[in-house]
């Protein structure tokens, strides 16, 4: 549900429908803001931060696709919800595939809006939070290891086939990546590639998002939507942790691998669809066959030709090479053209265990070329912060306090002793804030992107630390 202080931007030039939107929203507990053209919509995003844009498709001089675009290049993690009377599946793969979280067909129902709106914030959420999402870029492909040459072996085998593929491996290895790459390689690299993460939803509306549904299927389904198996015609359907789906929804997705024909959900006409599926999974699905949470007959349907995807630990000398190549992306985003590893601080990541694999590594070095002043990162710098990792990893650094690099010390209470672990997090944390800013020239835009938080987030901050007068 809406959390304090979301605030949603609606765009259509329909000034009535823009009303009722802000009506809907605002009984769901969301804010929001009515403007009536594209131009309008990104003034006010250069102004003040909004946590998620709706807006029509069709629209004078700016329409939506072109909104996307812009919102897309100037301020990537504010997700983009598409809104369109004229309903089709073209125009919807066409807006999913140039970066809209999902569509709705107007008019919509206060429900939908809610759970459509619910669905991409959740997803936004747990990005800025650490939690698991797919690596960017080729990021995670990098590598010259033995099992990194192996790795690209198989995708282009897997690539040029047409058959099933199931992708494993652990969380931040770069399972999406490498669906990307076999989509890419592919004969229906020209089609669509389109994404659902079955883990994500409950299986009442997983259905729905999978299959589609027909006016009245349910309470808020106004008109039929075409659902992501029918947007991935003569394309790709990439299926994320398909493991954690119920008995029942792995009956309706067996059914579908077997005949390629679908129903919507509270339809009676059999769809057909030209569709590969590619699956993949941090679960140990022989495992949960064995114990029954897992059917069968759709583990071999899925289990064609399995791609497993190395932990990071596996691939020898893959390390330094990914955290030099990192650093000089993040020093060129950050205007710091010149910084990177020492030799000693290269060998120190290389020894680490990294349980988040390449996401890990990847937020590690991100978070070094923002806030170590020098152009050169030491091992004591790698040191301090892994010891902040937010989920236990790292040992403690060697020393607590060092000058010149923005060491948290922590306060120390009256007795000389180590501050409490809640002083640390806070002083840490305003650090790290004055640091971005200050890299930002107090562009606040800018220092929330170094963050990696939304600009809505970082506001929150400035008001807790005090570095903004408060409203």
């Amino acid at each position: 549900m809406a959390e304090k202080g979301e605030c949603v931007l609606v765009v259509d030039d329909d000034v009535a429908l823009g009303r009722v939107l802000v009506a809907m929203l605002g009984q769901a507990g969301f804010s929001s803001v009515h403007v009536t053209s594209g131009a309008e919509a990104l003034r006010r995003l250069e102004a003040r931060p909004f946590d998620a844009l709706l807006t029509d498709l069709r629209m004078p001089e700016m329409d939506g696709m072109a909104v996307l675009k812009a919102v897309g290049q100037r301020w990537p993690a504010v997700p983009v919800i598409m809104l369109t009377a004229h309903g089709s599946v073209r125009g919807a793969v066409e807006a999913m595939k140039a970066g809209a979280v999902d569509f709705m067909v107007k008019p919509c129902e206060k429900e939908e809006l809610v759970f459509v709106l619910d669905k991409a914030l959740t997803a936004t959420r747990r990005e800025r939070e650490g939690v698991p999402s797919a690596p960017t870029g080729d990021l995670g492909m990098i590598g010259d290891s033995p099992a990194m040459r192996a790795l690209r072996a198989r995708i282009q085998r897997a690539a040029a086939a047409t058959s099933t593929v199931l992708i494993q491996g652990e969380t931040g290895t770069g399972k999406e990546l490498v669906a990307h790459a076999v989509h890419a390689g592919s004969e229906r690299r020209d089609g669509p590639l389109v994404k659902l993460n079955c883990g994500e939803l409950p299986e009442t509306l997983l259905e729905s998002e999978l299959f589609g549904h027909e006016k009245g299927a349910f309470s808020g389904a106004v008109g039929r939507k075409p659902g992501r198996v029918e947007l991935a015609h003569r394309g790709t359907l990439f299926l994320d942790e398909v493991g954690e789906m119920t008995a029942s929804m792995q009956v309706k997705l067996l059914r579908v691998l077997e005949y390629r024909e679908f129903q919507r959900l509270g339809g009676t006409q059999k769809i057909e669809v030209d569709v590969r599926f590619v699956a993949a999974t941090h679960r140990d699905l022989e495992a949960r066959v064995g114990s029954g949470e897992f059917r069968e007959d759709l583990f071999h349907r899925l289990y064609v030709v399995p791609i497993d995807v190395p932990p990071l630990r596996e691939r020898h000398g893959d390390v330094e090479l990914i955290a030099g190549k990192l650093c000089a992306l993040f020093g060129r985003n950050n205007k710091r053209p010149g910084v990177r590893f020492t030799t000693e601080s290269l060998a120190l990541l290389a020894a680490q265990p990294w349980p988040g694999n390449v996401r890990e590594l990847r937020n590690l070095v991100e978070r070094l070329v923002v806030l170590v002043e020098s152009d050169e990162i030491g091992p004591l710098d790698v040191e301090r912060e892994m010891a902040r990792r937010p989920l236990g990893g790292g040992a403690p650094p060697r020393s607590e306090q060092r000058g010149g690099t923005g060491g948290a010390g922590g306060s120390s209470p009256a007795g000389g002793g180590p501050a409490s672990l809640p002083a640390r997090r806070h002083d840490a944390e305003k650090e790290a804030v004055l640091h971005a800013l200050a890299r930002a020239n107090n562009d606040r835009t800018l220092a929330a992107r170094l963050l990696q938080v939304s600009r809505s987030t970082l506001y929150n901050k400035l008001r807790k630390y005090g570095l903004v007068e408060t409203e």
